[in-house]
């Protein structure tokens, strides 16, 4: 007991507080019914009658409308506040999508599920500068690693979903899922919004912007957008972001499509390997992350990272029909990656990002962001089409760049340690 609590994961737990400490508890309640549902999404579709290159259009769709919402994302967020902004976008961008994925019947239904789902990027604003302003710096990795392991840990409740898909059906199960889903998450929406409060330099951007319209917060963006392209950390943490990103849109899309149908696994089978990646990340988070994870030695962890990322894709890729072995293998390989990569690049993006402009700054990061990804759901959708494990062979060429990037942050020392950042 005396070695978790002198763990630094533990330690940074301990002193949370205010807003970095409701946002912290709070995630296992979006990470439980999101686990529960999402690892069925791509063959729930498939069961109504969507198409894989459907798939990939509704996913690209969706990235394309983020462009847009991720544009007012700031001025909203600045306008009226992170936490009312927050409780309103989650409601709408999860809340009311999985009312419509639970009634779907066939493409019309994600479509229209797809559109509501685009405002997340104005809620994900709203929710980074709710938990990230009042947080101290040196929590920050600490931060993001905690909020990666409440979402994993969740998912040591899928497998039973697949119990419910083997015993009453996909279809059916999945309904449940979705409503289940729309409670548990909106309970977490009124659970946040009563335990946090209003930043500080969210009520100063308040004040600020009480008498000016949305339009003339939106022709402010000129200024914030040249201070993204002169920021080469936020270029630098901008560049691999992509690249993970490209990877979760299409892994998210047709991991369990291959999974189902090249690899010739039951649908039941999907979220038992999707609680044994998730283990296996929780493990990595205590045990590797603490060691590896320092913002002030990136490549290393970076490097072992996107390495261990290219060789699960490329077991996937020419793994033959139901290799379980080689498919675990894969899996865990996938997880150690996360553990190793997600929290350092979201860590870096966060740094990097000045505070007085953070909405702002965030907004247009994010729009950059969509604008490089959202063309990969459609090819994902085409290079499914032609062969199941094509977009995986994509994702291998994604993590050989993301590894020739880190080579030239590092040499170029292109980013901010936290001792630089006070």
């Amino acid at each position: 007991m005396s070695l978790l609590i002198k763990h630094p994961l533990f330690q940074t737990l301990s002193e949370l507080r205010g807003n970095p400490r409701a946002a912290v508890l709070t995630e296992v309640m979006f990470g439980i019914p999101y686990n529960l549902f999402y690892p069925f999404a791509s063959v729930y579709m498939l069961a109504l009658g969507v198409t894989d290159q459907q798939i990939g259009a509704i996913a690209s769709l969706g990235l394309v409308l983020q462009i847009f919402t991720a544009l007012l994302s700031g001025a909203i967020v600045d306008k009226y506040g992170r936490r009312l902004t927050l409780f309103i976008c989650d409601l709408l961008c999860w809340g009311v999508p999985c009312l419509i994925w639970a009634a779907a019947q066939d493409l019309r239904y994600f479509i229209a599920a797809a559109v509501m789902s685009s405002l997340w990027r104005i809620s994900h604003t709203a929710w980074t500068c709710l938990m990230i302003e009042d947080a101290e710096e040196r929590h920050l990795v600490h931060i993001w690693t905690w909020i990666m392991i409440f979402a994993v840990c969740s998912a040591f409740f899928a497998p039973l979903g697949g119990w419910f898909v083997g015993r009453y059906g996909l279809v059916p199960t999945v309904r449940v899922l979705y409503l289940f889903g729309f409670v548990v998450l909106t309970a977490k929406f009124v659970v946040l919004y009563i335990y946090s409060h209003e930043t500080e330099r969210g009520k100063q951007r308040m004040e600020e912007t009480r008498h000016s319209s949305l339009l003339s917060l939106l022709g402010e963006y000129r200024s914030v957008f040249n201070q993204l392209l002169h920021s080469k950390p936020i270029l630098a943490a901008l560049s691999l972001m992509v690249i993970t990103n490209i990877y979760s849109t299409v892994s998210g899309s047709f991991w369990g499509v291959l999974f189902t149908s090249k690899l010739g696994f039951a649908d039941s089978q999907i979220s038992t390997y999707s609680a044994l990646r998730s283990i296996i990340m929780t493990f990595c988070f205590f045990i590797l992350g603490p060691r590896l994870t320092n913002l002030r030695r990136f490549r290393l962890p970076l490097w072992m990272g996107f390495g261990a990322f290219f060789i699960s894709q490329a077991l996937l890729v020419f793994m033959p029909p139901r290799a379980v072995f080689l498919l675990v293998i894969s899996v865990v390989l996938e997880a150690i990656a996360s553990a190793l990569v997600s929290p350092m690049t979201e860590s870096m993006l966060a740094l990097s990002m000045e505070s007085k402009e953070r909405a702002r700054i965030s907004a247009m990061v994010y729009l950059s962001l969509i604008v490089f990804i959202s063309p990969f759901g459609w090819i994902a959708g085409q290079l499914s089409a032609i062969d199941r494990s094509l977009p995986f062979a994509l994702n291998m060429g994604l993590f050989a760049i993301g590894a020739v990037l880190v080579w030239i942050i590092g040499r170029a020392r292109l980013t901010i340690t936290p001792t630089e950042s006070t």
